[in-house]
Protein backbone atom coordinates (compact mmCIF):
# COMPACT_ATOMS: atom_id res chain seq x y z
CA UNK A 1 0.00 0.00 0.00
CA UNK A 2 2.94 2.47 1.21
CA UNK A 3 4.70 1.88 -2.29
CA UNK A 4 1.40 1.98 -4.60
CA UNK A 5 0.99 5.56 -3.30
CA UNK A 6 4.50 6.75 -3.84
CA UNK A 7 3.84 5.49 -7.21
CA UNK A 8 0.29 7.49 -7.54
CA UNK A 9 1.71 10.71 -6.34
CA UNK A 10 4.02 10.63 -10.04
CA UNK A 11 0.92 9.57 -11.79
CA UNK A 12 -1.09 12.61 -10.41
CA UNK A 13 1.71 15.37 -11.68
CA UNK A 14 1.91 13.55 -15.24
CA UNK A 15 -1.80 13.10 -15.88
CA UNK A 16 -3.03 14.32 -19.39
CA UNK A 17 0.15 13.96 -21.59
CA UNK A 18 2.43 10.99 -19.91
CA UNK A 19 2.45 7.24 -22.17
CA UNK A 20 1.23 4.53 -20.52
CA UNK A 21 4.25 2.75 -21.63
CA UNK A 22 5.84 5.27 -19.22
CA UNK A 23 3.26 4.64 -16.21
CA UNK A 24 4.34 0.86 -16.64
CA UNK A 25 8.40 1.10 -16.89
CA UNK A 26 8.51 4.33 -14.07
CA UNK A 27 6.04 1.88 -11.75
CA UNK A 28 8.39 -1.10 -11.71
CA UNK A 29 11.48 0.74 -11.15
CA UNK A 30 9.93 3.11 -8.21
CA UNK A 31 8.71 0.64 -6.53
CA UNK A 32 10.29 -2.41 -7.34
CA UNK A 33 14.15 -0.75 -6.72
CA UNK A 34 13.58 3.08 -5.25
CA UNK A 35 11.10 2.59 -2.53
CA UNK A 36 12.45 -0.50 -0.76
CA UNK A 37 15.99 1.19 -0.97
CA UNK A 38 14.41 4.31 1.03
CA UNK A 39 11.94 2.05 3.14
CA UNK A 40 15.61 -0.19 4.62
CA UNK A 41 17.48 3.24 5.72
CA UNK A 42 14.68 4.78 7.34
CA UNK A 43 12.59 1.94 8.77
CA UNK A 44 14.62 -1.43 8.80
CA UNK A 45 16.27 -2.53 12.08
CA UNK A 46 19.04 -2.08 10.12
CA UNK A 47 18.73 1.33 8.92
CA UNK A 48 21.43 4.10 9.35
CA UNK A 49 18.41 6.45 9.77
CA UNK A 50 15.64 4.15 11.56
CA UNK A 51 15.29 5.04 14.88
CA UNK A 52 14.76 0.96 15.88
CA UNK A 53 17.79 0.43 14.96
CA UNK A 54 20.70 -1.01 17.42
CA UNK A 55 23.10 1.90 15.96
CA UNK A 56 21.66 4.77 14.21
CA UNK A 57 22.90 8.00 13.07
CA UNK A 58 24.11 10.26 16.02
CA UNK A 59 22.39 7.75 18.48
CA UNK A 60 18.89 8.52 17.14
CA UNK A 61 18.05 8.53 14.10
CA UNK A 62 15.09 10.01 11.81
CA UNK A 63 11.43 9.92 13.29
CA UNK A 64 9.13 9.50 10.33
CA UNK A 65 6.13 7.42 11.43
CA UNK A 66 3.68 7.02 8.99
CA UNK A 67 5.86 7.69 5.87
CA UNK A 68 6.33 11.59 5.02
CA UNK A 69 10.01 10.89 3.64
CA UNK A 70 9.43 7.03 2.76
CA UNK A 71 6.39 7.98 1.27
CA UNK A 72 5.63 11.67 0.01
CA UNK A 73 8.98 12.92 -0.51
CA UNK A 74 9.83 9.74 -2.80
CA UNK A 75 7.08 10.35 -4.60
CA UNK A 76 6.88 13.60 -4.56
CA UNK A 77 10.25 14.17 -5.58
CA UNK A 78 10.48 11.92 -8.60
CA UNK A 79 7.25 13.78 -9.77
CA UNK A 80 8.86 17.11 -9.70
CA UNK A 81 12.01 15.53 -11.48
CA UNK A 82 9.52 13.53 -14.26
CA UNK A 83 7.45 16.77 -14.53
CA UNK A 84 10.81 18.73 -15.54
CA UNK A 85 11.44 16.52 -17.78
CA UNK A 86 8.04 15.63 -19.68
CA UNK A 87 7.21 19.69 -20.20
CA UNK A 88 3.86 21.37 -19.62
CA UNK A 89 1.19 20.46 -21.35
CA UNK A 90 0.02 22.16 -24.69
CA UNK A 91 -1.59 25.57 -24.76
CA UNK A 92 -0.60 26.10 -20.37
CA UNK A 93 2.40 27.91 -20.56
CA UNK A 94 3.13 29.04 -24.60
CA UNK A 95 0.54 28.92 -27.16
CA UNK A 96 0.08 27.02 -29.95
CA UNK A 97 2.52 29.22 -32.24
CA UNK A 98 5.32 28.76 -29.18
CA UNK A 99 4.75 32.06 -27.82
CA UNK A 100 4.64 32.51 -23.89
CA UNK A 101 2.21 33.62 -22.46
CA UNK A 102 1.76 36.22 -19.87
CA UNK A 103 -0.25 34.12 -17.33
CA UNK A 104 0.06 30.78 -17.42
CA UNK A 105 -3.63 29.09 -18.83
CA UNK A 106 -5.35 27.51 -15.94
CA UNK A 107 -6.83 24.19 -16.99
CA UNK A 108 -8.97 23.04 -14.02
CA UNK A 109 -10.44 19.52 -13.69
CA UNK A 110 -13.89 18.81 -15.18
CA UNK A 111 -15.64 17.34 -11.91
CA UNK A 112 -15.32 19.75 -8.78
CA UNK A 113 -17.73 16.87 -7.02
CA UNK A 114 -15.24 13.94 -8.12
CA UNK A 115 -12.26 16.01 -6.39
CA UNK A 116 -14.36 16.63 -3.24
CA UNK A 117 -15.31 12.66 -3.58
CA UNK A 118 -11.56 12.01 -3.49
CA UNK A 119 -10.14 13.78 -1.12
CA UNK A 120 -12.61 12.57 1.30
CA UNK A 121 -12.02 9.21 0.16
CA UNK A 122 -8.00 10.03 0.26
CA UNK A 123 -8.54 11.80 3.95
CA UNK A 124 -10.55 8.59 5.05
CA UNK A 125 -7.22 6.27 3.94
CA UNK A 126 -5.21 8.35 5.98
CA UNK A 127 -6.53 7.12 9.13
CA UNK A 128 -5.47 3.57 7.99
CA UNK A 129 -1.65 4.57 7.22
CA UNK A 130 -0.99 6.77 10.28
CA UNK A 131 -3.44 4.79 12.71
CA UNK A 132 -3.21 1.86 11.89
CA UNK A 133 0.73 2.04 11.41
CA UNK A 134 0.41 2.26 15.51
CA UNK A 135 -0.63 -1.82 15.12
CA UNK A 136 2.42 -2.85 14.51
CA UNK A 137 3.78 -2.05 18.14
CA UNK A 138 3.39 -4.33 20.91
CA UNK A 139 3.26 -1.74 23.98
CA UNK A 140 0.32 0.72 24.30
CA UNK A 141 -0.97 0.57 20.60
CA UNK A 142 -4.60 1.66 21.48
CA UNK A 143 -3.32 4.78 23.30
CA UNK A 144 -0.70 5.59 20.14
CA UNK A 145 -3.50 5.14 17.27
CA UNK A 146 -5.74 7.35 18.76
CA UNK A 147 -3.02 10.12 19.52
CA UNK A 148 -2.81 9.57 15.58
CA UNK A 149 -6.27 9.81 14.37
CA UNK A 150 -6.79 12.98 16.30
CA UNK A 151 -3.59 14.59 15.80
CA UNK A 152 -4.51 13.59 11.68
CA UNK A 153 -7.63 14.69 11.65
CA UNK A 154 -7.04 18.48 13.33
CA UNK A 155 -3.75 18.90 10.82
CA UNK A 156 -5.93 17.83 7.71
CA UNK A 157 -8.46 20.45 8.74
CA UNK A 158 -6.13 23.32 9.82
CA UNK A 159 -4.59 22.82 6.52
CA UNK A 160 -7.75 22.80 4.60
CA UNK A 161 -9.02 26.27 6.35
CA UNK A 162 -6.19 27.65 5.90
CA UNK A 163 -5.35 27.10 2.56
CA UNK A 164 -8.53 28.88 1.80
CA UNK A 165 -8.63 31.56 4.11
CA UNK A 166 -5.52 32.44 2.74
CA UNK A 167 -6.29 32.70 -0.77
CA UNK A 168 -9.48 34.36 -0.62
CA UNK A 169 -7.68 37.12 1.14
CA UNK A 170 -4.59 36.72 -1.50
CA UNK A 171 -7.89 36.63 -4.25
CA UNK A 172 -9.15 39.91 -2.77
CA UNK A 173 -6.05 42.30 -2.58
CA UNK A 174 -4.61 40.95 -5.65
CA UNK A 175 -8.28 40.90 -8.04
CA UNK A 176 -10.21 43.03 -6.19
CA UNK A 177 -12.86 40.16 -5.47
CA UNK A 178 -13.04 37.43 -2.80
CA UNK A 179 -13.51 34.11 -4.19
CA UNK A 180 -13.70 31.17 -1.80
CA UNK A 181 -11.71 28.31 -3.86
CA UNK A 182 -12.69 24.73 -3.08
CA UNK A 183 -9.64 23.27 -4.98
CA UNK A 184 -7.57 24.97 -2.67
CA UNK A 185 -8.95 24.05 0.59
CA UNK A 186 -8.87 20.04 -0.38
CA UNK A 187 -5.19 20.48 -1.49
CA UNK A 188 -4.62 22.53 1.46
CA UNK A 189 -5.87 19.54 3.71
CA UNK A 190 -3.99 16.79 1.51
CA UNK A 191 -1.36 18.59 2.55
CA UNK A 192 -1.67 18.41 5.88
CA UNK A 193 -2.18 15.21 6.27
CA UNK A 194 1.01 14.84 4.22
CA UNK A 195 2.96 17.01 6.63
CA UNK A 196 1.25 15.12 9.91
CA UNK A 197 2.26 11.84 8.34
CA UNK A 198 6.01 12.14 10.25
CA UNK A 199 5.23 12.71 13.46
CA UNK A 200 1.46 11.75 14.26
CA UNK A 201 2.47 9.81 17.32
CA UNK A 202 4.98 11.69 18.83
CA UNK A 203 3.34 15.16 18.87
CA UNK A 204 0.52 17.19 20.57
CA UNK A 205 -2.93 18.24 19.19
CA UNK A 206 -1.94 21.55 19.81
CA UNK A 207 1.07 20.87 17.35
CA UNK A 208 -0.60 19.17 14.84
CA UNK A 209 -3.11 22.45 14.26
CA UNK A 210 0.10 24.69 13.83
CA UNK A 211 1.80 21.82 11.38
CA UNK A 212 -1.55 22.09 9.63
CA UNK A 213 -2.07 25.63 9.54
CA UNK A 214 1.83 26.08 8.16
CA UNK A 215 1.07 23.05 5.80
CA UNK A 216 -1.89 25.06 4.35
CA UNK A 217 0.83 28.17 3.36
CA UNK A 218 3.33 26.33 2.29
CA UNK A 219 1.25 24.64 -0.44
CA UNK A 220 -0.20 27.95 -1.77
CA UNK A 221 3.74 29.55 -1.80
CA UNK A 222 4.95 26.19 -3.65
CA UNK A 223 2.19 26.14 -5.83
CA UNK A 224 2.56 29.98 -7.17
CA UNK A 225 6.81 28.82 -7.22
CA UNK A 226 6.13 26.16 -10.15
CA UNK A 227 3.83 28.28 -11.99
CA UNK A 228 6.80 30.98 -11.97
CA UNK A 229 9.15 28.22 -12.84
CA UNK A 230 6.53 26.76 -15.42
CA UNK A 231 6.52 23.09 -14.16
CA UNK A 232 3.21 22.10 -15.02
CA UNK A 233 1.69 20.00 -11.94
CA UNK A 234 -1.61 18.89 -13.43
CA UNK A 235 -3.08 17.91 -9.84
CA UNK A 236 -0.38 19.88 -7.74
CA UNK A 237 1.12 16.96 -6.56
CA UNK A 238 4.64 18.12 -5.85
CA UNK A 239 3.25 20.88 -3.52
CA UNK A 240 1.00 18.92 -1.56
CA UNK A 241 3.62 15.64 -1.17
CA UNK A 242 6.93 17.41 -1.77
CA UNK A 243 6.59 20.73 0.23
CA UNK A 244 4.57 19.22 2.80
CA UNK A 245 6.10 16.10 3.51
CA UNK A 246 9.66 18.27 3.78
CA UNK A 247 7.77 20.53 6.22
CA UNK A 248 6.48 17.31 8.13
CA UNK A 249 9.68 16.05 8.70
CA UNK A 250 10.96 19.50 9.45
CA UNK A 251 8.10 20.00 11.96
CA UNK A 252 8.51 16.47 13.70
CA UNK A 253 11.92 17.74 14.57
CA UNK A 254 10.36 20.93 16.08
CA UNK A 255 6.84 19.50 17.88
CA UNK A 256 8.43 15.86 18.95
CA UNK A 257 7.33 15.70 22.59
CA UNK A 258 9.36 13.67 24.96
CA UNK A 259 6.79 11.61 26.48
CA UNK A 260 5.50 10.53 22.89
CA UNK A 261 8.91 9.85 21.59
CA UNK A 262 9.49 7.18 24.86
CA UNK A 263 6.14 5.88 24.49
CA UNK A 264 6.47 4.75 20.54
CA UNK A 265 10.57 4.29 20.35
CA UNK A 266 11.92 3.46 23.96
CA UNK A 267 15.13 4.11 24.69
CA UNK A 268 16.49 4.17 21.28
CA UNK A 269 15.35 7.49 21.12
CA UNK A 270 17.39 10.00 22.95
CA UNK A 271 16.96 12.76 21.84
CA UNK A 272 13.60 15.01 21.22
CA UNK A 273 11.84 18.22 19.70
CA UNK A 274 13.63 21.30 19.40
CA UNK A 275 11.19 23.19 21.09
CA UNK A 276 11.03 21.10 24.26
CA UNK A 277 15.15 20.86 23.99
CA UNK A 278 16.47 24.04 22.47
CA UNK A 279 20.04 23.09 23.14
CA UNK A 280 19.69 19.35 21.50
CA UNK A 281 19.27 20.11 17.68
CA UNK A 282 20.46 16.44 17.24
CA UNK A 283 16.87 15.34 16.00
CA UNK A 284 16.17 18.41 13.64
CA UNK A 285 19.75 17.65 11.97
CA UNK A 286 18.70 14.03 11.60
CA UNK A 287 15.42 14.98 9.96
CA UNK A 288 17.03 17.35 7.63
CA UNK A 289 19.62 14.78 6.60
CA UNK A 290 16.65 12.38 5.94
CA UNK A 291 15.42 15.16 3.53
CA UNK A 292 18.41 15.36 1.65
CA UNK A 293 19.28 11.22 1.69
CA UNK A 294 15.60 10.51 0.00
CA UNK A 295 15.54 13.75 -2.65
CA UNK A 296 19.61 12.49 -3.66
CA UNK A 297 18.22 8.84 -3.77
CA UNK A 298 15.67 9.76 -6.26
CA UNK A 299 17.60 12.26 -7.97
CA UNK A 300 20.40 9.99 -9.13
CA UNK A 301 18.16 6.66 -9.45
CA UNK A 302 14.93 7.97 -11.64
CA UNK A 303 16.37 11.53 -13.19
CA UNK A 304 18.50 9.43 -15.56
CA UNK A 305 15.85 6.78 -16.03
CA UNK A 306 13.52 9.73 -17.25
CA UNK A 307 15.70 11.14 -19.55
CA UNK A 308 16.15 7.28 -21.06
CA UNK A 309 12.65 7.23 -21.53
CA UNK A 310 12.23 10.62 -23.28
CA UNK A 311 15.19 9.88 -25.74
CA UNK A 312 13.46 6.84 -26.84
CA UNK A 313 10.56 8.30 -27.06
CA UNK A 314 7.99 6.19 -24.21
CA UNK A 315 7.63 9.00 -22.44
CA UNK A 316 5.49 12.02 -24.02
CA UNK A 317 2.36 10.56 -26.01
CA UNK A 318 1.18 11.96 -29.20
CA UNK A 319 0.21 15.27 -29.44
CA UNK A 320 -3.18 14.50 -31.03
CA UNK A 321 -4.08 11.80 -28.63
CA UNK A 322 -3.26 14.98 -25.73
CA UNK A 323 -5.34 16.66 -27.63
CA UNK A 324 -8.17 14.60 -27.60
CA UNK A 325 -7.77 13.30 -24.26
CA UNK A 326 -6.04 10.25 -23.34
CA UNK A 327 -9.04 8.31 -22.05
CA UNK A 328 -10.59 8.69 -25.34
CA UNK A 329 -7.12 7.36 -27.73
CA UNK A 330 -5.77 4.74 -25.16
CA UNK A 331 -9.09 2.88 -24.23
CA UNK A 332 -10.54 3.16 -28.22
CA UNK A 333 -13.56 5.75 -27.75
CA UNK A 334 -14.86 6.99 -31.11
CA UNK A 335 -14.32 10.20 -32.11
CA UNK A 336 -17.15 12.36 -33.38
CA UNK A 337 -18.62 12.91 -36.84
CA UNK A 338 -15.67 10.98 -37.83
CA UNK A 339 -16.44 8.36 -40.60
CA UNK A 340 -13.96 6.73 -42.81
CA UNK A 341 -14.60 5.58 -46.55
CA UNK A 342 -16.78 2.52 -45.85
CA UNK A 343 -18.88 4.99 -43.80
CA UNK A 344 -17.41 3.14 -40.72
CA UNK A 345 -16.60 5.04 -37.43
CA UNK A 346 -12.68 5.74 -36.90
CA UNK A 347 -11.34 5.22 -33.52
CA UNK A 348 -9.00 7.95 -32.66
CA UNK A 349 -6.58 5.05 -31.81
CA UNK A 350 -6.95 4.33 -35.25
CA UNK A 351 -5.79 7.88 -36.17
CA UNK A 352 -2.61 7.78 -33.71
CA UNK A 353 -1.50 4.75 -35.54
CA UNK A 354 -1.65 5.57 -39.16
CA UNK A 355 -0.23 9.05 -37.71
CA UNK A 356 2.48 6.92 -36.04
CA UNK A 357 2.89 5.02 -39.21
CA UNK A 358 3.44 8.16 -41.88
CA UNK A 359 5.41 9.60 -39.55
CA UNK A 360 7.92 6.61 -39.14
CA UNK A 361 7.99 6.91 -42.80
CA UNK A 362 8.65 10.42 -43.03
CA UNK A 363 11.79 9.75 -40.77
CA UNK A 364 13.30 7.04 -43.05
CA UNK A 365 13.04 8.72 -46.37
CA UNK A 366 14.57 12.08 -44.36
CA UNK A 367 17.19 9.22 -43.04
CA UNK A 368 17.49 8.23 -46.54
CA UNK A 369 18.04 11.12 -48.16
CA UNK A 370 20.79 12.35 -45.52
CA UNK A 371 22.67 8.75 -46.25
CA UNK A 372 22.48 10.21 -50.06
CA UNK A 373 23.88 13.71 -49.37
CA UNK A 374 27.09 12.25 -47.26
CA UNK A 375 27.31 10.34 -50.28
CA UNK A 376 30.89 11.77 -52.34
CA UNK A 377 29.90 12.30 -55.92
CA UNK A 378 32.75 12.52 -58.26
CA UNK A 379 32.53 15.77 -60.31
CA UNK A 380 32.35 15.87 -64.00
CA UNK A 381 35.69 16.21 -66.28
CA UNK A 382 35.91 19.76 -67.42
CA UNK A 383 37.90 20.11 -70.56
CA UNK A 384 38.73 22.74 -72.94
CA UNK A 385 38.69 21.60 -76.03
CA UNK A 386 36.14 21.54 -78.14
CA UNK A 387 34.48 19.05 -79.41
CA UNK A 388 32.97 18.90 -83.10
CA UNK A 389 29.50 18.20 -83.08
CA UNK A 390 28.81 15.36 -86.32
CA UNK A 391 27.09 13.34 -87.66
CA UNK A 392 27.62 9.42 -87.09
CA UNK A 393 28.57 7.59 -89.75
CA UNK A 394 26.17 5.20 -91.21
CA UNK A 395 26.91 1.70 -93.32
CA UNK A 396 26.13 2.10 -96.89
CA UNK A 397 27.09 -1.53 -98.24
CA UNK A 398 23.21 -2.90 -97.72
CA UNK A 399 22.33 0.80 -100.11
CA UNK A 400 25.31 0.27 -101.97
CA UNK A 401 24.07 -3.73 -102.78
CA UNK A 402 20.32 -2.65 -103.41
CA UNK A 403 21.49 0.32 -106.13
CA UNK A 404 23.73 -2.18 -107.64
CA UNK A 405 20.88 -4.94 -108.07
CA UNK A 406 19.09 -1.82 -109.47
CA UNK A 407 21.49 -0.32 -111.63
CA UNK A 408 21.83 -4.03 -112.97
CA UNK A 409 18.42 -4.61 -113.68
CA UNK A 410 18.04 -1.24 -115.00
CA UNK A 411 21.22 -1.05 -117.48
CA UNK A 412 20.21 -4.33 -118.37
CA UNK A 413 16.61 -2.70 -119.52
CA UNK A 414 18.82 0.44 -121.11
CA UNK A 415 20.69 -1.76 -122.67
CA UNK A 416 17.80 -3.31 -124.74
CA UNK A 417 16.88 0.29 -125.04
CA UNK A 418 20.62 1.92 -125.46
CA UNK A 419 20.28 4.22 -122.59
CA UNK A 420 22.97 4.87 -119.39
CA UNK A 421 20.44 6.82 -117.28
CA UNK A 422 20.36 4.64 -114.42
CA UNK A 423 24.34 3.99 -114.05
CA UNK A 424 24.32 8.15 -113.91
CA UNK A 425 21.33 7.84 -111.19
CA UNK A 426 23.51 5.50 -108.74
CA UNK A 427 26.60 7.73 -108.99
CA UNK A 428 24.52 10.64 -108.55
CA UNK A 429 23.17 9.08 -105.11
CA UNK A 430 26.22 8.33 -103.40
CA UNK A 431 27.95 11.66 -104.43
CA UNK A 432 24.80 12.94 -102.41
CA UNK A 433 25.36 10.40 -99.51
CA UNK A 434 29.07 11.45 -99.10
CA UNK A 435 28.35 15.05 -99.25
CA UNK A 436 26.01 14.57 -96.23
CA UNK A 437 28.79 13.04 -94.20
CA UNK A 438 28.30 8.94 -94.70
CA UNK A 439 30.83 7.14 -96.65
CA UNK A 440 31.03 3.64 -98.68
CA UNK A 441 31.57 0.39 -96.84
CA UNK A 442 35.03 0.07 -99.55
CA UNK A 443 36.70 3.10 -98.00
CA UNK A 444 35.70 2.67 -94.10
CA UNK A 445 36.87 -1.11 -93.98
CA UNK A 446 40.14 0.40 -95.52
CA UNK A 447 40.30 3.03 -92.49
Amino acid sequence: AFASASVTIVAGALAERCQMAAYLCYSIVLSGLVYPFVVHSIWSTHGFLSCFSAKPLWNCGAIDFAGSAVVHITGGSTALYATMILGPRQGRFHDMAGAKLEKPNPMPGHSVALQVLGTLILWCGWFGFNAGSALSLPDSSQHIASLCAVTTTISGAAGGVTALVSNLILMERTTGEATFDIVKLMNGALTGLVAITSGCAVVDPWASCLIGAFAGLVYLCSSQLLLKLCIDDAVDAIPVHLAGGIWGMIATGLFAKPEHVDVVYGSSASHFGWFYAPDDGTLLGNQLIAILFVGATTFFSMFPFFIALNYFGWFRADSIAELVGLDISYHGGLSRNEVDATGEPQTITQKIRERSFARQRQQQQRRHEQRRQRIPRQPLPVTTEAVPLSRPKRDLQPLIVFHEEVSTASSSQQQSSGSTTAQEDVEHNLSLFQNEGYEPWESRTRQ
